[in-house]
Order: C-alpha cells, then sequence, then structure tokens
C-alpha cells in the first residue's frame, strides 16, 4: 500500500527534440510526404556538416531521428577536432542516439548522413538495428552502402537496413568537393 503523501511516480514522455513532423505517422505514409521529410532532415544533416569546416574536418553531418519522428542523436566530424579516428559524423549521431534512449538498439531509427557512410559507419549502422539510412552523396571511393560495398543490406547479416540515396545529392556532393578544392 502506497502512503497518501507519496505521489505515483510519472509515466516517462518521449525523448529526443520535438521535430515538426513528430506528431504523425513517421515517416509519412505518401512518396511525396516522404521525400519532403528526407529534404527537410537532410537540411539540418547539412547545417551539422558546415560547423565541422571550423575544425578542419571533412564536412559530413548526421542525424537520427527516431521511430515517433524525434531527433535522437546529432554528429559531424570531428576527427581533426578531437584527434580520433572514429569521430566519424555518423559514429558521435548513433553513440548520442544511443546515450538520449539509454540503449544500443536504435530499432524503428532513421540515420540520415549527408555522405554514403563507409565501412565502419555501415557496420555501426547495422549493429545498432538501424531501420532506414537516409544518404546524401554517394561515395564512389569508399562507400559501404551500395557504392563500393554494400554492407547495410549483405545478406548475411542477421540484420539489413533500408536504404534512400541521393536525397540533396548535388548539394551534399558540392559541399564536400568544395572541402578538397580548397585542401589543394
Amino acid at each position: 500500500m502506497v502512503p497518501d503523501d507519496v505521489a505515483p511516480a510519472a509515466k516517462p514522455g518521449p525523448v529526443g527534440l520535438d521535430l515538426p513532423w513528430a506528431t504523425g505517422t513517421f515517416p509519412p505514409d505518401t512518396v511525396v510526404a516522404r521525400r519532403a521529410v528526407w529534404d527537410e532532415l537532410m537540411g539540418l544533416a547539412l547545417h551539422e556538416a558546415t560547423h565541422a569546416l571550423a575544425t578542419g574536418d571533412v564536412p559530413i553531418g548526421a542525424l537520427v531521428v527516431g521511430p515517433d519522428g524525434r531527433l535522437l542523436g546529432l554528429g559531424r566530424n570531428r576527427r581533426e577536432e578531437i584527434g580520433d579516428p572514429t569521430a566519424h559524423a555518423e559514429v558521435l549521431a548513433l553513440r548520442q542516439a544511443a546515450a538520449t534512449l539509454g540503449s544500443w538498439r536504435l530499432e524503428g531509427c532513421t540515420l540520415v548522413v549527408t555522405l554514403e557512410p563507409c565501412a565502419m559507419c555501415a557496420g555501426a549502422t547495422t549493429l545498432a538495428r538501424v531501420e532506414r539510412l537516409v544518404l546524401g552523396a554517394w561515395d564512389p571511393k569508399a562507400g559501404a552502402c551500395g557504392s563500393v560495398w554494400d554492407i547495410v543490406r549483405d545478406r548475411r547479416n542477421p540484420h539489413r537496413v533500408e536504404v534512400v540515396g541521393g536525397i540533396r545529392d548535388v548539394e551534399c556532393g558540392d559541399l564536400i568537393r568544395e572541402f578538397f578544392e580548397t585542401q589543394r
């Protein structure tokens, strides 16, 4: 029996940051509505990517959205900034999302990234059990989600990831190309 002066424990509310589309079905049911949401999310990832320029990192941005459409994690390349070879945008966004949820299992989540993930990031995406990957530009040199390798959809994996590619690909590709042109 609970004493009268002890309030019942509050139910935990939703975690993450509300986004405009988090009130209904996520992702939306129609192709047109999905495309609009992917474009908006890629805009957020592109904005995050630009912050990497201040530290001399390759401008790649990523974010994780939960099954309810709420923002759970955000990341940008930070290898140069913190001297960590694993500090890729995707890995940092996945880590933050796991911390937000309190679980490494990111089932039902969507990872949005400006450049096709490398083998390390594709592996992390699969192991985190991310449901969907939305990517901007394809990476014909080191991409591991359909270009050079296809780790996330390899039939030998116990978990496969849906891939939606080419979202705002020109903008994403231009940002990286411009960065490397200034490095030469």
